[in-house]
């Protein structure tokens, strides 16, 4: 365990400034690489450690001559390890390893630095690939090697060695040697694979400068000169790993005693066979002896040649065995070629490796060069290896984003890398995604500025939204990207705003329900409600048939869409808006629609049509099927689009009609009464507006008694016994203008306000306190101030009466008084019923010859009626002897019959009017064509003259004659004594 090996070293600033994996991710010669992470940023790193136990292992058993001694040689060990990890801060090249803390000593005497995060080295690569061959063959199984990171992240491994990461690898580690060679004047003296670690990026970076020095023909102050005495050496109480590794050691060394650069170049051809070979080690095995070493150059069978194919077990490249290796595995150095020369050798003449090597030198290349570059990169993507691409190509894209001018360029490239990749899910996650955020959302100056080279780049992120959704979860979308689709819809560039409405349909099934309502949609309302373009509003249209669940049709489509018709995503039920959001939201922005352009016209025609799937019935019926028909009348529409709506309204209102309909039925049973349905038209009982009589406990006041106020005096006006010779049976079939005999109930009618209401009685109030018991029952008050006062025209008492001979006075009989009077003062009359508006009401008090309602400035005294019009409502019968008259039966509402006589005998009379309560009601019989002003109440003054003394009613609008009689008292007294006739004596009380 990493606690055990290093817990000496728990004190120092690397320890305490960084968080360390407890596991080893690789090993590069003594160094043991531990991933790591730096506690104050987060970002990943790699810690080299050596302990200095592993020194101490081998000393065991030495006596103490030995052990002091071998002590010296670890010492010599500590500091030449030292010198490896300084050496690494002096080098600042892309192909060294770059060196991030300084070594530091713990106190146990070990060694620890922190470098660029490190996968492994290429020692270890090489092991894993034979481990690997081993078990499955060659191209057997894929790496299973597992890592684990800082934060306890297990992983797997993935590193593939294939001839373009060879190719790259070897381009990379010979720029690094030119470097060395050319601007530091070094020697690396001991280039092997434990000397090569690869980085998170795919880089071959080269280390292990324990052995590095200045040639011998020439001096570099900074460092010391290496003895090869003392390097070739070997010392067996030491491990191999911090000695010279003599398996890809020159023959410069060993055999000449000589220490150039060319010496490097041997090293890297061995290197080159030893990435080709099974296994993959070097051609020159000698287990660190330096006679197995001499042995190889004694004979040219021991050597690599191409007679030999260089000792490999495998075919290596053609362009590496003709044209490099032969010039890089030669016993003269003079013959070899330099870095500079490798790098531009046959071997690296391919496209894939141009494009890398463009890579490489990216930030120096014009922006001209910069742009063709990108725009022929997208085809050649699908070339490189997937290693390749996610390592390499993916992470130089992305570090140039912050050229704005190659932004949208950049991105169709990430993309394209993002579909090949099979694991693009977890590159976009790493990579791509926070990168997006931090371009167009975190830096982002301002959002309402115009900048051409921002809207391309976020173009583009909206025509890649499927790939997007492919490869982040619900929650990463909602926290990266959403934000950058906000950008867009709120972008001054109407362009920007129509792809982002168009990528719902893609959006939408990865939010959830809360993020839709709250943050979406009031987003795209504002820019529906706000926009001045006819295209937008268009596009807000269908974003909100996409946001209630819909989806527009395909075959209305205007063409502009640039998303694949594949990439268009149904929502489903979960993810569309709920039903108050659509009927409180979006119904009310689009009654809000001024415009009447066809257009938009159809796409509100879409959203009514979702909503109303959805939509109450009622909301239906109120506030969609309004605006549908409001919008169908539109000027510019053609007959297919009006029919498109009366399609719609007629659907819509087949359902409104179901629904309702079934309601009813669930609440009624299926079946109603006609009865029950017209309760509501029964009025309670005004008090005193009820005719009473003995059958319902009223009394039989004589009226004349009543004026008078002399209850017990009898008349003595012969004329006022005139009056009171009708029958009994009369008397009752005279009805006030709106009694009905329905149910056995009558309902009186309001009293004028200029009647004086007379008493209400217990029988005449019993049926309005039985209305009112019953659930649902209702009042109405009536309009009385609209009731204008009657002002009489013409009656029969404008001319002088005369006497007439008995002999020629006729009476109908007295049954057809009930239903009928005559009416003198109109020369042609018809029969008619006139019903009350307001309940159907049939009224036998009033006659009418047309369907037309009549009023009450039309009822009058005596008034002359022409040919087909109403007979009066109050009228007195003529002068007896008019033989020019033709009296015709009419239903008035109010007559008088000629006066009694016998014999010819002429006899004063007086009119004997008794009181009785006149009462008007309304019920619920049938109605009929025929309505008369004044809500159906009729209007009149009747009189029935009885011989019998019985009660002769009287009522004009519900106003009994009594309360008006009452007065004129005292004058009717007067009348008597003086003898005057009874019509005299009538026309004065009027």
């Amino acid at each position: 365990m990493f606690a055990n090996a290093l817990k000496s070293i728990t004190a120092t600033p690397i320890t305490s400034g960084y968080s360390i994996s407890s596991t080893v991710t690789s090993t590069a010669g003594p160094w043991k690489i531990y991933s790591a992470k730096k506690k104050s940023t987060g970002k990943e790193y790699s810690v080299f450690v050596f302990d200095k136990k592993s020194l101490d292992a081998h000393s065991s058993g030495l006596s103490r001559t030995s052990a002091s001694a071998f002590k010296k040689v670890a010492e010599e060990v500590v500091e030449r390890l030292k010198k490896e990890a300084s050496a690494l801060a002096k080098f600042r090249h892309p192909g060294v390893l770059e060196l991030v803390e300084p070594v530091e000593e713990t106190r146990g005497g070990g060694l620890q630095f922190v470098t660029e995060a490190v996968t492994a080295s290429l020692s270890s690569v090489l092991q894993e690939k034979d481990d690997q061959e081993r078990h499955g063959g060659v191209g057997g199984r894929s790496s299973r090697y597992v890592t684990e990171d800082a934060n306890g992240t297990r992983r797997r491994r993935e590193l593939e060695i294939d001839e373009l990461e060879i190719q790259k690898g070897l381009l990379q580690v010979s720029k690094a040697l030119e470097f060395l060679h050319d601007n530091a004047g070094l020697v690396h003296g001991n280039l092997t694979p434990d000397a090569i670690l690869i980085n998170a990026k795919s880089d071959w970076k080269i280390s292990g400068f324990s052995f590095c020095g200045p040639p011998l023909d020439k001096t570099n102050p900074s460092w010391q000169p290496i003895s090869l005495s003392e390097v070739l050496h070997l010392d067996t109480r030491l491990p191999r790993t911090v000695q010279l590794n003599l398996d890809y050691t020159s023959p410069d060394f060993v055999l000449d005693n000589n220490l150039t650069p060319s010496a490097d170049m041997f090293s890297l051809g061995l290197l080159c066979i030893a990435l080709y070979n099974s296994p993959h080690r070097s051609p020159l095995e000698c287990n660190g002896s330096m006679s197995a070493y001499k042995r190889h150059f004694q004979s040219s069978q021991g050597v690599p040649t191409p007679t030999n194919n260089f000792l490999s077990s495998r075919s290596l490249p053609k362009e590496l065995e003709r044209y490099v290796l032969p010039r890089l595995i030669t016993r003269r150095p003079a013959q070899r070629m330099t870095a500079k020369e490798f790098q531009n050798s046959e071997y690296f003449d391919n496209i894939l490796i141009s494009t890398i090597r463009f890579l490489d030198g990216f930030p120096a290349k014009t922006a001209n060069e910069k742009s063709q570059f990108l725009r022929g990169l997208i085809k050649v993507l699908p070339s490189f290896p997937k290693a390749v691409m996610e390592k390499k190509v993916l992470p130089a894209l992305i570090e140039e984003l912050k050229d704005r001018d190659l932004i949208s360029l950049i991105l169709h490239n990430l993309f394209k890398i993002i579909e090949l990749l099979p694991s693009g899910r977890r590159a976009f996650g790493d990579r791509v995604r926070p990168s997006l955020k931090e371009i167009f959302v975190t830096n982002a100056k301002n959002h309402q500025e115009k900048d051409s080279a921002r809207d391309a780049g976020l173009m583009i992120v909206l025509e890649q939204l499927s790939v997007i959704v492919e490869n982040c979860s619900g929650k990463e979308f909602k926290d990266d990207i959403l934000p950058i689709i906000f950008v867009c819809l709120e972008s001054p560039t109407p362009t920007l705003v129509d792809a982002a409405l168009r990528s719902l349909p893609i959006v939408l099934p990865v939010l959830d329900f809360s993020t839709i309502k709250n943050e979406l949609f009031p987003v795209v309302a504002h820019i529906f409600s706000k926009t001045n373009s006819l295209a937008i509003k268009v596009r807000g249209l269908q974003a909100f048939v996409t946001l209630c669940g819909g989806s527009n049709d395909p075959g209305a489509d205007d063409g502009l869409d640039g998303l694949p018709g594949g990439d268009k995503k149904k929502t489903s039920s979960s993810t569309a808006l709920d039903k108050f959001t659509m009927q409180e939201k979006i119904i009310p922005l689009i009654k809000a629609i001024k415009t009447k352009e066809p257009a938009v016209m159809i796409a509100a025609l879409n959203v009514l049509k979702v909503v109303g799937k959805v939509a109450d019935a009622d909301f239906v019926a109120m506030d969609i099927l309004p605006v549908l028909w409001s919008m169908s009348l539109g000027p510019l529409l053609d007959l297919k689009q009006f029919r498109s709506f009366m399609d719609l309204i007629k659907t819509l209102s087949s359902r409104v009609e179901e629904e309702q309909i079934r309601k009813l039925q669930e609440l009624g049973g299926g079946s109603s009464s006609t009865a029950a349905n017209d309760d509501f038209m029964s009025f309670g009982a005004i008090a005193g507006s009820s005719f009473h009589d003995a059958t319902n406990g009223t009394t039989e006041d004589d009226f004349e008694r009543l004026v008078k106020g002399n209850a017990g005096a009898s008349p003595s006006n012969p004329l006022d016994a005139g009056w009171d010779t009708m029958g009994a049976s009369s008397t009752s079939a005279v009805k006030s203008p709106g009694i009905s005999s329905a149910g056995g109930k009558t309902t009186p009618t309001p009293a004028f306000s200029w009647s004086t209401p007379a008493p209400a009685t217990p029988a005449a109030s019993s049926f309005a306190s039985v209305k009112a018991q019953q659930p649902g029952f209702r009042t109405v008050t009536p309009d009385l101030s609209r009731i204008e006062v009657l002002s009489p025209t013409t009656t029969q008492f404008s001319q002088p009466l005369q006497p007439t001979p008995a002999s020629s006075l006729s009476f109908p009989p007295a049954q057809a008084l009930a239903s009928s009077s005559s009416n003198w003062g109109a020369t042609t009359t018809t029969t008619t019923t006139t019903t009350i508006p307001s309940t159907g009401i049939s009224n036998p008090w009033a006659s009418s010859s047309s369907t037309t309602p009549s009023s009450l400035s039309n009822m009058s005294f005596g008034q002359q009626q022409q040919s087909r019009q109403t007979s009066s409502s109050f009228s007195l019968p003529p002068p007896p002897g008019g033989g020019n008259t033709t009296t015709t039966q009419t239903t008035s509402t109010f007559s008088l019959r000629p006066p009694p006589g016998s014999g010819g005998s002429q006899q004063p009379l007086r009119p004997q009017i008794q009181n009785n309560n006149l009462s008007s009601s309304f019920s619920s019989p049938a109605t009929t064509s025929n309505t008369t002003g004044l809500g159906g109440m009729g209007m009149g003054m009747g009189s029935m003259m009885n011989n019998n003394n019985s009660t002769a009613p009287m009522g004009m609008g519900g106003m009994s004659m009594g309360s008006m009689m009452q007065p004129l008292q005292p004058f009717q007294s007067s009348q008597q004594q003086q003898q005057k006739s009874g019509l005299d004596k009538y026309a004065s009380l009027l």
